[in-house]
This record gives structure tokens, C-alpha cells and sequence, in this order.
């Protein structure tokens, strides 16, 4: 009886993209840094760029991409989409 309730809240809680990031990562404050710390997790950065005031980065891990949002002023995540 628990083990079905044990295995759907761990596929509610894992991440997206089963990512080593969450929103409040820390990644860096400029397009480099950031770059630099997706590089270094893994990620294939294919595009990075400021927009709206945010830094986003589109990557790519394990076949799945993912649009990740960066707020330059603390250089945390704010926003991960599956794409």
C-alpha cells in the first residue's frame, strides 16, 4: 500500500529534466558565468542572451532542453521551462 504512494509523490517531486537545478540555483550574474556554470554541470549551453532583464539560456542534457532563467542582479534561477 505505501510503495504506490512512495513512487508518485517521488515522480511529483523530481525536478524538471531530472536537473541538477532549481529555481534559487545560484549560476552567476553575467551571461558568462552562467554559461560557464551549465558547461561545468553538464549542459549543452545552445543560446544565451539577455531578455526582459533576465538571462536566458536554452540547453540542452540527456537528449531534453529546457529554457533556464537567470535574475542577473542575484545570479539565481527564478524560472526552469521544459521545452
Amino acid at each position: 500500500m505505501k510503495l504506490p504512494i512512495l513512487a508518485a509523490a517521488l515522480l511529483v517531486a523530481t525536478p524538471v529534466l531530472a536537473l541538477d537545478l532549481v529555481p534559487g540555483t545560484e549560476l552567476g550574474k553575467t551571461e558568462t558565468e552562467v554559461r560557464t556554470a551549465l558547461t561545468e554541470l553538464g549542459y549543452d549551453v545552445r543560446k544565451i542572451e539577455m531578455e526582459d532583464g533576465e538571462i536566458e539560456a536554452y540547453v540542452v542534457k540527456d537528449g531534453q532542453m529546457a529554457e533556464v532563467y537567470v535574475d542577473p542582479a542575484s545570479g539565481k534561477i527564478q524560472n526552469i521551462e521544459d521545452k
